[in-house]
């Protein structure tokens, strides 16, 4: 895993550009710690940080081809690219070993039309020096970051924002649409960021720049959704040779891979066909928690124990700000609202003193109808025919109710609160584009400038929309997955130089899963059940039914304590915001005095004002 760095800017000197792209670099070491390499033509800086898994002593970039015209700068991993190779053998003499040179090679020879080629994930800048342009791409489902700022003579990218911000030595502005966008939903819409101008490729898309011209972009890939041909069992054996091999060629490395396990049952499926189908026992990792309804340690000892792999697992005790800052302002750069961002930093530190690439479970919930939002969903399909005296009476009677400060897993009442605030929000998650944090009247109350500001939501597969369930899980591929999920995981795992592979997002992988009927996904309100019959035998039954708990984290504690003394403060300094003070402190008295559990309302808050105060290129 990498990270890398383009500038075309022709009103600056070479000396300032070789030093503004050195800086990018130094920014950009804990991506790539083992090398760093440059390549600067006229108004051109080309930039590379390399974390060394394959083709260890060569494969340096950026890599320039025998002509010297094109210009390539790659990060991620193309697990298919032996088979690409020899192919490509025919036009093209190798004088490498890794993937890096078949990603040159086949961009060379076919044209961006070569990214369908690819299994893996990537992002990468290709430069052609003699017709002086510019194309950037993503893998399909987004794993690898790309920000770019460009003007009509001028562009820049890096792989995190923090560093684009270092490359353009300016002052940004902050866009309030994408504001109004992350309040709603705790992230960014694809494409946009927290600032004007300032973008993202979109994941499964390629972007053509040229000085002086209009950018072009677009998809290369798209979701498709239906169309199965075959019968269920079918099904079964394809899914089954297809995850198998998924996993397979993601342990190709020339360093060891380890895995993350949960306990859960996506990354405990990973760790068994590891061990089962291929009779490898990696290192495995989990994170676990102080406060007992949100740990899962013993369920991931237990997958441990079964398979006999080196298990290791730490415990997150409380929140730490200093690192909530490094992560914000160094890697991230703009608000993110996922509080699981903290263990994930922690398991990704933990991983790394072991292993330098770890496979995980990310995606699965996705593609097999795995979050309990999909049954919250169903179940509103019943409680809206219910007659309306009766949802009236349900509702009042949850509202009389305290709501438990422990995790939903453990607790039917706080189930039932979870409901009462889903039927709440089903008007703004109406049509659904991605989990809401309010509903609409509370979100006009609590930031009334914003309440009809935000961007145009991105494009969902119609053939999804004939069943809402099905809309759901694809909406959900497409916006909470690459900005909420994959965000996460790569800025915390490449935060300790730490690559992560996703076996469950393998495009075979993610296009059987859609292309298959819902109603094999989902048996009444309960879902995954394509994956349980599929692999039965690789987990016990008490894996297999236990509740989905998630990556919980235990804030709603923290604000009773230092965590709400710090948002008092926070609010107290920083005037320049979007919020109803009064409103936000409500909501805070109100999570004190245990009448409502507010903590996700309340951190997604206090993430804003905490980048508010402390970002340095606003």
């Amino acid at each position: 895993m990498c990270g890398i760095l383009f500038i075309y800017n022709r009103k600056i000197e070479q000396p300032v550009l070789q030093q503004r792209l050195q800086h990018g670099q130094a920014m950009l070491a804990h991506r790539g710690p083992d090398e760093s390499g440059s390549w600067f033509g006229n108004s051109v800086g080309v930039g590379h940080v390399r974390l060394s898994i394959l083709d260890l002593s060569a494969s340096q970039q950026p890599m320039i081809d025998p002509s010297g015209r094109y210009v390539i700068t790659y990060n991620g991993e193309i697990y298919n690219y032996l088979d690409l190779r020899k192919e490509l053998e025919a036009k093209w003499s190798f004088t490498t070993q890794g993937d890096t040179e078949v990603l040159l090679a086949g961009l060379i020879i076919h044209g961006e039309s070569f990214l369908q080629r690819l299994e893996g994930m990537l992002a990468v800048a290709f430069w052609d020096s003699h017709e002086e342009t510019l194309l950037l791409a993503r893998d399909r489902m987004g794993k690898k970051p790309l920000f770019y700022h460009a003007s009509g003579e001028e562009i820049t990218c890096a792989s995190e924002i923090p560093v684009l911000a270092a490359l353009d030595d300016c002052r940004w502005q902050e866009d309030l649409d994408s504001t109004a966008d992350y309040l709603r939903h705790g992230y960014y819409l694809p494409g946009t960021t927290a600032y004007q101008n300032i973008r993202e490729v979109l994941p499964g898309h390629v972007l053509h720049w040229k000085p002086g011209a209009e950018i072009r972009q677009q998809a290369y890939w798209s979701l498709n959704v239906g169309g199965f041909q075959g019968t269920k069992q079918q099904a079964h054996e394809t899914l089954r040779e297809r995850l198998e091999d998924a996993v397979r060629i993601r342990m190709v490395a020339d360093v060891e891979v380890g895995a993350f396990l949960s306990g859960g049952i996506d990354s405990s499926l990973v760790v068994g066909i590891l061990c089962r189908k291929y009779g490898i026992k990696p290192k495995t990792f989990t994170i676990g928690f102080s406060e007992g309804s949100y740990d899962e340690r013993k369920f991931a000892q237990r997958i441990a124990d079964l398979y006999g792999t080196d298990h290791y697992e730490e415990v997150l005790s409380e929140c730490n700000s200093d690192n909530l800052k490094v992560l914000l302002l160094k890697h991230i750069g703009q608000p993110f609202a996922d509080a699981s961002l903290l263990p994930t930093s922690l398991l990704a530190k933990m991983t790394a003193r072991h292993v330098k690439v770890a496979l995980s479970g990310d995606g699965a919930d996705e593609l097999f109808s795995g979050y309990q939002r999909y049954q919250g969903r169903a179940l509103l399909r019943w409680y809206f025919r219910m007659p309306k005296f009766l949802q009236r009476r349900i509702e009042q009677s949850i509202e009389a109710l305290p709501e438990p400060m422990v995790h939903h897993s453990r607790s039917l009442l706080k189930k039932a609160h979870l409901f009462y605030d889903l039927i709440k929000r089903e008007e703004s998650e109406t049509p659904y584009i991605a989990p809401t944090n309010y509903a609409q009247h509370v979100f006009a109350r609590l930031a009334p400038s914003l309440s009809d500001r935000g961007h145009r939501p991105p494009f969902i597969p119609a053939a999804a929309k004939a069943d809402s369930i099905m809309e759901m899980m694809a909406a959900d591929a497409t916006v909470y997955l690459p900005q909420d999920i994959l965000v996460k995981v790569d800025r915390a795992t490449m935060a300790s130089s730490l690559e992560a592979r996703a076996p469950f997002l393998d495009s075979k992988v993610v296009e059987l899963a859609f292309s298959l009927p819902r109603t094999w996904h989902r048996r009444g309100y309960s879902g995954k059940h394509m994956l349980q019959e599929t692999f039965s035998d690789l987990l016990p039954a008490s894996i297999w039914n236990r509740r989905k708990q998630g990556f919980g984290v235990p804030i709603d504690k923290w604000f009773k304590s230092s965590l709400g003394e710090e948002l008092r403060e926070l609010l107290h300094n920083q005037k320049d915001h979007p919020f109803n003070t009064s409103e936000v402190l409500y909501m805070l008295d109100d999570h004190c005095l245990r009448k409502r559990n507010r903590g996700y309302l309340l951190w997604n808050i206090y993430v804003y004002l905490f980048w508010k105060e402390h970002t340095a290129w606003l």
